[in-house]
């Protein structure tokens, strides 16, 4: 297993085939989507399907994306999945209070994840962030979030990315995933912007296609120059304690080093 998952393949709660399809892909995590992906009078039947697949356990984890709070299916939602034993954890939609991650931990013990979408969960990032020891993960929902703000160029995300990043880290979270890249039909486009992702700090990505997920894993797996770059710092840090210049001028330390663990570790569970 990785330390980290790199790929999160999201499928639409009311068709069961296609979340059969997802578990069979070969993505780290599967979530099912009971929100965007179903139209309001498939909601029932959604959670129904879903709840009816987690009764049992699942050959690897599968996250629920439920209704946002203040919907009129977010209580059901959470009523019917939270206990069952093939759930690995929740998926909290347009999260823009610490009080809402604390309302559903108080109603389930299953890790929660919470997705900002607006300008004001941005700006409550590391609030939410710390809000509850059942929060395990923060992540950005980047087209309602492109529509809050009126952003048109994707640099215009570049802020929010970074401070959902920074809030995490700072939180002692795990690295935040990239929210899905929404044409199936580009992957250089898509392998372009995990370029960009994993530059500003991102360790994987959300795909709504299994055909986006090699294309994600190339992006965000050390090349083998890192891995050789990696293995010659830990070298030398292991020859010689401290700080230190390495013969070609790089310079190694304790952050240096860390670094150099954590892209083994990614390299060594490919």
């Amino acid at each position: 297993m990785r330390p980290y998952p790199l790929t999160w393949l999201y499928a639409p709660g009311d068709r069961p085939s296609v979340v059969a399809k997802a578990l069979a892909a070969g993505a780290d995590v599967v979530v099912i989507d009971l929100e965007d992906a179903v139209a309001p009078d498939r909601k029932e039947y959604a959670r129904a399907a879903t709840a009816d697949l987690l009764a049992d356990h699942q050959p690897l984890p599968v996250q629920v994306r439920v209704n946002a709070l203040g919907t009129p299916w977010a209580a059901a939602d959470l009523a019917a999945l939270t206990a069952l034993p093939g759930l690995a954890g929740l998926r909290l939609p347009k999260v823009t209070t610490p009080d809402e991650i604390r309302q559903v931990a108080a109603a389930t013990s299953v890790p929660l994840f919470a997705l900002l979408e607006t300008a004001l969960g941005i700006e409550h990032a590391f609030a939410v962030a710390t809000a509850h020891p059942a929060l395990r993960g923060i992540a950005l929902g980047e087209a309602d979030l492109r529509a809050d703000l009126g952003v048109r160029a994707d640099a215009g995300l570049d802020w929010p990315r970074s401070r959902v990043i920074v809030a995490a880290r700072a939180a002692g979270l795990a690295p935040p995933p990239q929210s899905v890249h929404p044409d199936i039909r580009d992957p250089e486009g898509l392998a372009a912007s995990c370029a960009h992702g994993r530059a500003l700090g991102f360790l994987g990505r959300a795909a709504i296609h299994p055909r986006q997920l090699p294309v994600i894993e190339r992006a965000y797996l050390p090349t083998p120059a890192e891995i050789e770059h990696a293995e010659t710092i830990l070298k030398a840090a292991a020859a010689q304690e401290g700080a230190q210049a390495l013969p070609d001028g790089r310079f190694v330390d304790a952050a240096v080093v860390a670094l150099a663990r954590r892209t083994l570790s990614l390299a060594r569970t490919n």
